[in-house]
Parts: C-alpha cells; sequence; structure tokens
C-alpha cells in the first residue's frame, strides 16, 4: 500500500489537439495499477505545455528557457524578418557602488541572437514541452522551413539551438547583437535620470577564436562578461552553442565561456542529462485538480522557478535572469524577493533556495546596510540590491537604503531583513535542519531585531511605541507602522522559540508583553497610528500580521471581523491594485476558509494581469506574482502554520476531486492525499524529522491510522477534533475512514472541462 516513486516516463495522453480552441485531455487509466503512481509523468505534465500558432512580439508572449543563471526569452525581432533569442545571465552585473544598485550595481543587458531566415516567415508551430525543458516547433517561411530545438542546459551556462532546414532555407543565418553596457534605468522611456558622472561601459569586442566568435564586454569597475558562441553542423542539422561568463574584477571569462562552447559537439548527447535532471525534478512532488488551466498555470510556475533559480545562483531580480528593458534592474527586497521563493516550499523544491543561502554568504554585507551607530549589534537589508545584497551609495535615483526610524530621509523602511528571514524560517520549518536555524536564521534575526530594539520607546500609556517608519509602497511614514510591529512580533517569538535562554530573552519576552498593539480604525488595520489605509495600494505591507505571519488568525474567533473587514477595504480600492494582490487576498481567503473567493481572486488574476506566457507586467517586467499564485493554490489545499497540517482547507466547491503527492509542510513531512467526489478518502503523512504531528483530516466518521503494512499506529483525537500520531523519523501514517478500503494510488483527477492551452495556441 505504500506510495512509490515509480514511474512510467513515456506515459500516454490522448485527447491532445495541439492548437485546438480547447484542450481536454485524458489519461492512460490503464498504465496506473492499483496502489501506485505510475499513470505517465510526461504525459501528464504535457498537458501544461505552451503552444504557439502566432509569433510571440514580446518577452511576455514567448517561450522562455534558463537555469538560474543563463536565461533566454524568445520572440519576433521588432520590425524584421527574424526571430530574437535573448542572452542574459543574472550574474552579470557593473560594480560601481558609487552610482547606487540601480545604476552603479544594476544588472547588465548581454545581447541577443536574431535567426534570419532566407525567407519571409508565414507560421510558426511551437511547443514549450516542459516535461524536457525544450522548446521545439517549426517556422515556415515563403522559401521552406526550419525545424527548430532549443534547450538551456540545466547544469551549464549553455544556449543550445538545433536548425534543421529545408532545402530553400539553407542558407539562413545567425546573427549576435551585442546591447550596450548600461543600466537599464538610464533609458528615457523611463524617467529615471541617472547620477551626475555616471556613463555606460566601454563599447564590446567582436573578435575570434578559431571556428568561435567571442564579444568581450570590458567593465570600467574591472572584470569583464564574455559571450561565446559557435555553429556545429551535423547531418542535416545547424546546431548554435552559445556560453556566458563573468568574472570580477580578475578577467577570466573568455576561457571559460569558449571551454563551454568547445565541449560539445552533439545536440542529443547533450540532452540527456538534462532531461534526466528536469524529469527528477517534476517527480519531486505531484499536485492535480480539476480547473485544467489553473493546474497548467501551476505546473508552469514550476518550470519557472527551476529555470530562474538555483540555490548558488543569485537571488531572483525582479525578471528573473531574463533581462529586460526595465526600471527595475537589480534584486527587490520589499516583497518581490519574497514572493518569489514561496512555492518552494510545499512543491519540495528546496534546493532551489537562494534567499537562505544568500543571506548566510552575504551576511557581512548586511550589517553595512545600517548606519554606523548600529552596526556593532545590528544589520538591515536596503529595498534593492545587487546579488552581494549591497546597495552601494543612495540617493532618491540611484538606490534606497534601510534609513533610520524616526528620521525622514533617508525612507526609514527597515523590516526587508525581517520578512527575508521569515523565508528563510519557512525553510527551517519545512526541513526542520537546524543548522539552518542556528547557523543562519538565528544570528541573522538576532541583529535584526537589534536594530528596532534601538528605538522602540515606552509611551505614556506604558506600551513600547515605534517612530514613524514606512510601510513598503504605501508612500507614508508612520508610527508603530503595522509593517513593522507585525515583523517585530514574529522575530521575538521566534528569537524566543529559538533560544529561550539567550542573554536577550528579556527584552524579547518584554518587547512581546509590552508592544502596543496593531493600530486599527472601523476599515481595519492602518498603515500606523494616525495613518489610515484611505488610498489605493497594491501591497499588503499592512496585513503581515494576517499574512503571511499568521499572528492574527481567522482561527481567533475575536480577529475574524478585523481581518474580513481589512482585506475587503484594501481590495475595495480598484485605482492602484495589481496582480499580487490578488494572490495576497486569495491566501488570506484561504486562511479564512473560502476556497471560492480565494478561487475568485486567482481567476481575476489570470483575467486581469497574467500574459500568455504566464509572466507579469507592471510598468515593466517583473515575475514575482505568477510565482506566488502558485503559493495562493498551495494555500487552498494545505496549511502547515500554528503546528497543524491542515488538509484541503479552501477548496472551491466546484472542485471534487485533488490529488497531491509529497507535499512539504511544516514540521518537515511529506503529504499524500486524494479527495474524490468532494470527500477526503486518505492522507499519507511522511516524517522526516520525527517532528510532533498534529493533523486535521478533514474525513468525516471514525478513523483508521495505520502504518504501510495496515498495522494500527498510536494516535488521540484532540479535544478540538485534530488528530495527534506518533511518529518517529522516517515513519508513515496512513489516514482513513475506518471501514474503507482505499486505493492509495495517487493519480491525475479528471479535468472539469475543456482548456486553452497557455502561450499564443
Amino acid at each position: 500500500m505504500d506510495i512509490t516513486r515509480r514511474t512510467v516516463l513515456g506515459g500516454a495522453l490522448a485527447g491532445i489537439a495541439a492548437g485546438a480552441a480547447g484542450i481536454t485531455p485524458a489519461f492512460a487509466e490503464a498504465a496506473a495499477a492499483p496502489g501506485s503512481d505510475d499513470f505517465g509523468w510526461a504525459g501528464f505534465v504535457g498537458t501544461a505545455d505552451l503552444y504557439w500558432r502566432r509569433l510571440p512580439k514580446t518577452w511576455y508572449e514567448g517561450p522562455f528557457l534558463g537555469n538560474g543563471f543563463l536565461g533566454s526569452g524568445i520572440y519576433a525581432e521588432p520590425g524584421q524578418n527574424a526571430i530574437r533569442f535573448n542572452v542574459q545571465h543574472s550574474q552579470v552585473q557593473d560594480h560601481r557602488p558609487e552610482f547606487g544598485s540601480l545604476f552603479g550595481l544594476a544588472r547588465l543587458p548581454i545581447g541577443y541572437f536574431t535567426l534570419e531566415p532566407v525567407g519571409a516567415i508565414t507560421a510558426i508551430d511551437w511547443r514549450m514541452d516542459l516535461w524536457n525543458a525544450e522548446l521545439t516547433g517549426t517556422i515556415t517561411t515563403a522559401a521552406g522551413s526550419l525545424s527548430l530545438r532549443a534547450i538551456i542546459h540545466t547544469g551549464q551556462s549553455l544556449l543550445a539551438v538545433e536548425i534543421r532546414p529545408s532545402e530553400g532555407e539553407r542558407g539562413f543565418k545567425w546573427v549576435f547583437h551585442p546591447a550596450v553596457a548600461v543600466s537599464p534605468r538610464a533609458d528615457p522611456v523611463w524617467n529615471k535620470p541617472p547620477p551626475a558622472g555616471y556613463t555606460a561601459n566601454p563599447p564590446v569586442q567582436l573578435s575570434s577564436s578559431g571556428d568561435a566568435r567571442l564579444a568581450v564586454q570590458p567593465l570600467l569597475a574591472g572584470g569583464e562578461h564574455v559571450t561565446a558562441w559557435r555553429e556545429v553542423t551535423r547531418g542535416g542539422a545547424r546546431t548554435l552553442y552559445t556560453s556566458v561568463a563573468w568574472s570580477h574584477p580578475e578577467k577570466t571569462s573568455v576561457a571559460r565561456a569558449l571551454g563551454t562552447v568547445r565541449r560539445v559537439w552533439e545536440f542529443a548527447a547533450l540532452t540527456q542529462d538534462h532531461r534526466r535532471w528536469w524529469h527528477g525534478y517534476y517527480r519531486q512532488s505531484f499536485l492535480s485538480i480539476p480547473d485544467t488551466r489553473l493546474q497548467s498555470f501551476y505546473w508552469i510556475q514550476l518550470y519557472k522557478v527551476a529555470s530562474a533559480a538555483r540555490r548558488e545562483a543569485p537571488v531572483m531580480a525582479t525578471s528573473g535572469p531574463w533581462l529586460e528593458n526595465t526600471p527595475w534592474p537589480a534584486t527587490w527586497w520589499n516583497l518581490n524577493v519574497q514572493l518569489e521563493y514561496w512555492l518552494i516550499h510545499g512543491s519540495n523544491h528546496l534546493e532551489l533556495d537562494a534567499v537562505s543561502y544568500a543571506l548566510d554568504k552575504y551576511r557581512g554585507n548586511l550589517t553595512s546596510q545600517v548606519a554606523q551607530p548600529y552596526q556593532a549589534d545590528s544589520a538591515g537589508i536596503p529595498r534593492t540590491t545587487d546579488m552581494t545584497l549591497l546597495n552601494g551609495v543612495s540617493n532618491p535615483t540611484s538606490g534606497f537604503p534601510v534609513g533610520i526610524p524616526g528620521k525622514d530621509t533617508p525612507t526609514p523602511e527597515v523590516g526587508n531583513l525581517t520578512w527575508a528571514l521569515h523565508n528563510v524560517w519557512l525553510s527551517y520549518r519545512h526541513t526542520m535542519d537546524r543548522k539552518l536555524l542556528y547557523g543562519t536564521l538565528f544570528p541573522l534575526l538576532r541583529r535584526a531585531i537589534n536594530y528596532y530594539l534601538h528605538f522602540l520607546a515606552p509611551g505614556p500609556d506604558g506600551k513600547l511605541h515605534l517612530p514613524p517608519t514606512f510601510s513598503p509602497e504605501y508612500g507614508v511614514n508612520a508610527p508603530d507602522c503595522n509593517y513593522d510591529l507585525s515583523l517585530i512580533r514574529w522575530g521575538c517569538k521566534t528569537l524566543l522559540q529559538t533560544a529561550p535562554t539567550d542573554p536577550l530573552a528579556p527584552k524579547w519576552q518584554n518587547v512581546l508583553a509590552t508592544l502596543v498593539d496593531y493600530p486599527a480604525d472601523v476599515n481595519g488595520y492602518m498603515i500606523g497610528a494616525g495613518v489610515p489605509f484611505a488610498k489605493s495600494h497594491r501591497h499588503y505591507s499592512h496585513l503581515l500580521q494576517i499574512y503571511p505571519l499568521y499572528d492574527v488568525t481567522w482561527e481567533q474567533p475575536e480577529h475574524r471581523q478585523i481581518i474580513e473587514t481589512s482585506l475587503n477595504h484594501w481590495v475595495g480600492f480598484e485605482g492602484a491594485l495589481q496582480g499580487y494582490t490578488f494572490t495576497g487576498a486569495a491566501s488570506i481567503s484561504a486562511q479564512m476558509l473560502r476556497g471560492d473567493q480565494a478561487a475568485f481572486y486567482l481567476g481575476e488574476l489570470q483575467r486581469r494581469y497574467i500574459q500568455p506566457n504566464t509572466m507579469y507586467k507592471e510598468s515593466g517586467p517583473v515575475i514575482e506574482t505568477p510565482l506566488s499564485a502558485a503559493k495562493s493554490l498551495q494555500d487552498m489545499l494545505v496549511q502547515s502554520w500554528g503546528g497543524v497540517l491542515r488538509l484541503f482547507p479552501a477548496v472551491p466547491s466546484a472542485w471534487g476531486d485533488i490529488a497531491l503527492r509529497d507535499f512539504r509542510t511544516e514540521g518537515a513531512f511529506l503529504l499524500s492525499a486524494s479527495r474524490a467526489g468532494g470527500k477526503t478518502r486518505w492522507l499519507k503523512v511522511h516524517s522526516e524529522a520525527g517532528a510532533p504531528c498534529v493533523l486535521r483530516p478533514g474525513i468525516d466518521g471514525d478513523l483508521a491510522v495505520t502504518d504501510a503494512r495496515g498495522r494500527a499506529r498510536r494516535w488521540q483525537r484532540l479535544a478540538n477534533g485534530d488528530v495527534r500520531i506518533e511518529l518517529g523519523r522516517g515513519e508513515d501514517a496512513f489516514v482513513h475512514r475506518k471501514g474503507d478500503r482505499p486505493d492509495f494510488g495517487v493519480r491525475p483527477v479528471a479535468p472539469g472541462g475543456a482548456s486553452v492551452p497557455w502561450g499564443l495556441p
């Protein structure tokens, strides 16, 4: 009865008619033996593939490839008979801190290739094959056709594009177009004038090395980035191999870029370990719901996050590795980073956790980001940084420092490090990795809270108060700012749980005992004391105590009215709402156990904001919102905050069937479950750490709790109906209604109806 990871890689998939107005996937149920999850992974993931029958014109419409470092967005070259393959890299940045993070430390564009056919392009037929992380298809022209395959290798800085031309297209060509190495924010279209003295880096140096070509970009601050490429002809195929290497302050990139493109000769051989990695990646967890388009969206986000993130890659900038023209060519820490990485926990992909890695690696830089008088015991992170978490010199145009509570200039946005550390705490809670807890989280959180302790002071009411600080993006400094009060409470609670005998523990206890309550009025939570929430605002910085910190929860009856009032008041101002407004509203609704409402917000997100390829834009490209929407879907299916595993807490009424496998939860549990006909049939929980296991299974009637062999496990029903199970490290428990004999196999659920694929079908 135990659930295994056995898979049928080939998988049969019927009923897919590429290019049809609607696609209704049908699975080969016969391939799935009772008690297994052998349903055909390739076929299932293939139901989420993106299709193009129309030529994409922008980054928001086209295919995208990546490996956390190298990235390529693919779309029509504006005004030309050509296809653009962007070449960008997440490590390629400037190194002039005197001009700030948005100019002197900004991500730098590299350039792009154009695929230029002989004849005029008349049609395309492309498919983004998620299972193999490969773009395939054809380009039809007036002179013939070009068959296309493209990957960015998962483990190498290598873009490979194989073209098989028809006779009339044998003369097609590739042309590289280097970009000017200047911050994209300097483009006049953004109306963000650069600081005085800021200039572009020197022109790129083009040269040849044997059968390879080189574009060497020297940097004024030292170092370089290098693009190398070569074409290899084998049989009827011509394959372009492109690599990017970066170095600073050394100039060592030429040899590395050349070595990468010269090591490879055959596209087919290159794809073998690439596919092996991606197949293993997808199989680390499983989720299926009857909303086919939303299900496809979810699996595309898993593809996207693994294309944009790796543990040792730079923390994602606003557009990930796919740098486009943007006013935001940096890493943003007052919401973007946090939302970008939330989905990795439930989906069981902690190997992508660049946040914990970067905060640990560059922790020394965090001390330097607070004002000098506080550096002995404090740390902070600015709103914007480069990949080493530095902001450089700050001014109103170049970057945003941490600031000092009570001072208007620079803007006192001081909570971002504490919020980023909540992501680290989530990684700890989902793994119970004590090294992460005590080696990274605790020492940094101690310093982040210390910064607040310098400014908290008792008022006439005997409560501790905070001088004016900035609630991200609202635009007004406010005393007792809810953004900071929520983070202070969460930080002090976490520190006390982690180190109750620390010398600072009495201070943390005093803060929790005497910190002022969250300012509120008849419309719910305010921005801060004396500053009501009174205008349209996309950010839920004033609501972090509800989500994601869960300090004020729906399970506390005394708080239900203010949660509902605050949510309704926030989303009631339409003018400035943006995509992540709706992901936050969906997750808060999921906490309120309102599945239909959560699904409504995700539906509005898709209808209003999500682009054809599931990317997202405001005034420029940003990627946090679609990734956080995947987390909102997870919140509808599983919540594990507060030490309780809540299964299917906010399922929409239309979702009768749901399947999960190896959904990772707090406490380092892997949860698998099946819901059929609107009822939870069974669940399995596997304990990696032996932490206490408290379940809210949602199964009616008397329960059976067994091991894999059907032997009874020790468990008890708590007063509120929850189930506490005694589980040691590595042990499993199966829970189902007593008397049932469920099939513990995990398979895709039947689709709820036809669905248009993502892309431009």
